[in-house]
């Protein structure tokens, strides 16, 4: 290994160490001289220490490493003890620390040196949100545990054993790219419910709002219509709140196909984005009612149910491959006419088991922009009569207000484009 080499990997392990020895020594900065087992200088030298062995290993080989580890770890873990028994201090973080940073140092010598820094970046960050980390977790309820258990099973359990193949005769149906769209739509979901809790109030629900968009505008148009009804003094904030959930709505449509068929998109573009804008001004005009009629007020209160339940899943998970295996079955039986039956029939429920049946079917781009913008058109007529049936005349005449105003728009833009 060249000096120069040798000189700044053993600069990066000093570095290395001292960083950690910052962060460790500020956190024990008020006890005694001589009373603590490790301190901004031991960390510094722990790595340089581990830096040094490792060059040496190119000379003498291997062991080297290992001998002066297990030297290092057994006088460090017996200074940590006596320190806990002055104290009585039993946290372990201090000599996992110390043992960590040691072995940086050596990765830092003989391994990859950029890998090495940024790893004692992230550890040292991790020691010094202590306080941070453990109100946070003070604050964590059962039921948000549960749910990140759920996510990372349907993650990293039930996903890879899925089959990333079609598993239907006419090429349609790919659980492997279903249930990743079910995941997606969960963790969104569970964004949206964080930001409840984190924001509450008026910014509470447009944060919802708009993470329901991204999730569900159906669903989130439900909660909201039934919150209205119980809080008629919040119809307007919440409607605001069914339309930027809409326009995300669109969004996501948009987003999917980009990543799916980006040709499919460039037909939809006009339509979609007449969705948005006519969304938009609508959540904006009752965004400006609220501030002019209820500028001293927060908002209501808006409680929502984890949304990370296995069940609400699975369902997702088996109406997008039912509405894939029809459009599929209509297409081989009816043609073309009966795609436009499923796509419509589909919006009422949702967009995006339609949405992704067309960007990954070989339709005519015709058929399929003309299939999901028929069933975003459909659910946003959908989506008034929810309000208006779970909401009453309240949130109902206001919704089916906005909703004719981004249908008229749909319409026009569609006349417009021919």
């Amino acid at each position: 290994m060249p000096d120069f080499d040798i000189f700044s990997r053993l600069a990066a392990a000093l570095a290395i160490g001292l960083l950690v020895g910052i962060e460790r020594g500020w956190k024990s900065r008020g006890a005694e001289d001589h009373k603590r087992a490790a301190g901004f200088r031991t960390f510094g030298l722990a790595a340089l220490m581990g830096g040094i062995s490792g060059v040496l290993s190119d000379e003498v080989g291997p062991q080297i490493i290992v001998a002066s580890f297990l030297c290092f770890s057994a006088a460090f873990s017996l200074f940590a003890w006596l320190e806990a028994r002055e104290t009585g201090d039993l946290s372990v973080t201090s000599l996992l620390a110390g043992v960590s940073t040691y072995l940086l140092g050596t990765m830092a010598a003989v391994g990859n040196i950029t890998v090495a820094i940024a790893v004692a970046v992230g550890m040292t960050g991790l020691l010094a949100m202590r306080q941070t980390l453990h109100a946070w977790l003070f604050r964590l309820t059962w039921e948000e545990i549960r749910a990140g258990l759920i996510l990372m099973i349907m993650t990293f359990l039930l996903l890879p054993l899925l089959p990333d193949r079609p598993i239907d005769p006419w090429g349609t149906i790919n659980l492997h790219e279903v249930w990743l769209l079910t995941i997606l739509i969960a963790l969104i979901s569970f964004i949206g419910y964080a930001a409840v809790r984190a924001f509450g109030g008026t910014w509470g629900i447009i944060v919802t709002a708009a993470a329901g968009g991204l999730a569900s505008s159906t669903a989130t148009t439900l909660a909201f219509a039934r919150l209205a009804r119980e809080q008629p003094r919040a119809a307007n904030l919440l409607t605001a709140g069914i339309f930027i959930s809409g326009a995300l709505m669109a969004l996501r449509v948009g987003a999917l196909v980009a990543v799916l068929d980006p040709a499919l998109l460039a037909r939809l573009m006009a339509g979609l984005g007449s969705v948005v804008v006519a969304m938009g001004v609508a959540a904006g005009v009752f965004l400006l009612l609220v501030q002019k009629t209820e500028p001293a007020r927060g908002g209501p209160d808006l409680v929502i149910a984890n949304p990370l339940a296995l069940v609400t899943s699975l369902k997702m998970a088996a109406f997008i491959t039912f509405v894939m295996a029809a459009v599929a079955l209509v297409n081989e039986v009816w043609g073309h006419g009966g795609v436009l039956v499923v796509a419509g029939l589909a919006g009422v429920f949702d967009v995006d088991a339609i949405t992704l049946s067309m960007a990954r079917s070989d339709q005519p781009l015709q058929l399929a922009s003309l299939a999901i913008l028929l069933a975003v058109g459909v659910n946003t007529a959908a989506k008034a009569a929810i309000a208006a049936w779970v909401g009453g005349a309240v949130v109902g005449l206001r919704v089916g207000c906005g909703s004719a105003a981004v249908l008229g728009s749909m319409a026009a833009t569609f006349l417009w484009r021919g």
